[in-house]
């Protein structure tokens, strides 16, 4: 099975970019699956129903995110009534929504886990033993999983990847929307980036306006931010996955280029 696996999706811009882009990547790469980190799509913080029709409509099949996932309220009823849609699965119990999801595609079974680190971030649940708890839960015909770990440290994005080395079939890092260039496959089979980057604007600070970042760096001061106009890029990582075991057979970095031609918000 080849996987297609997209960095966070900024605003307007990266729905564009997917919508112009996105068809070209899958039909290159003969993408079977793709999955997208949705947090960042609605005004850079959060989800709403006509931001994920979008997306869907663009031919992305499975949802993940991480801390802004919660931003706007909208996207709590959304993540409880869409299977395609996951949370972090290590928030604590009752909050909206799933944390992995277990479906099939072209006659096979595929798992997406979404787990959210603690270095730097909310002190939530351990996502490690979450993790170990998803996996148990997960039929063990299902063969290939993809776990989503939004998080801030590099050092915990790893460590991650190596306690799930061998049991899963790839750990996608996200969050800090800058894509690492340290795509691998790890000794037990697991394919493994740091980071993938983003889906959203080049001539940005992460994906919004660099002038309002430097304000907000030089004068330590509230700014609101808007996202950023002009070509954007698809940040996304392939992993092709042997059905039989479950393992990495080869990773790819992706970094398109595609023009926005309208100003984007």
């Amino acid at each position: 099975m080849r996987i297609l696996f997209l960095g966070d999706i900024i605003s307007k811009s990266g729905r564009r970019a997917l919508a112009e882009g996105l068809g070209v990547l899958k039909t290159r790469h003969a993408v079977d699956l793709c999955v997208g980190n949705v947090e960042n799509a609605a005004a850079i913080f959060g989800i709403t129903q006509k931001v994920i029709d979008e997306i869907v409509a663009c031919g992305v099949d499975i949802m993940t995110s991480g801390n802004h996932v919660w931003d706007k309220r909208e996207g709590l009823s959304l993540l409880d009534s869409r299977e395609d849609l996951l949370r972090p699965a290590n928030y604590p119990p009752g909050v909206p929504g799933r944390g992995f999801v277990v479906r099939e595609t072209r006659g096979t079974p595929f798992a997406v886990i979404n787990l959210q680190g603690r270095t730097f971030m909310t002190p939530i649940d351990c996502p490690f033993r979450s993790a170990d708890a998803i996996l148990s839960e997960i039929p063990p015909g299902v063969k290939i999983v993809l776990v989503d770990f939004h998080a801030e440290a590099t050092s915990e994005k790893q460590a991650l990847a190596a306690y799930l080395d061998g049991r899963v079939s790839a750990v996608v890092g996200t969050h800090t929307h800058v894509q690492t260039a340290d795509e691998r496959i790890l000794p037990g089979g697991t394919g493994f980036i740091t980071d993938v980057g983003m889906v959203g604007p080049i001539d940005s600070v992460i994906g919004v306006r660099k002038e309002q970042v430097i304000e907000r760096f030089m004068r330590a001061l509230p700014v609101r931010f808007e996202v950023s106009d002009g070509a954007a890029c698809i940040g996304g990582l392939l992993v092709d996955v042997d059905e039989a075991t479950g393992h990495a057979r080869e990773v790819v970095r992706i970094r398109e280029v595609v023009e926005i031609i309208e100003e984007q918000s």
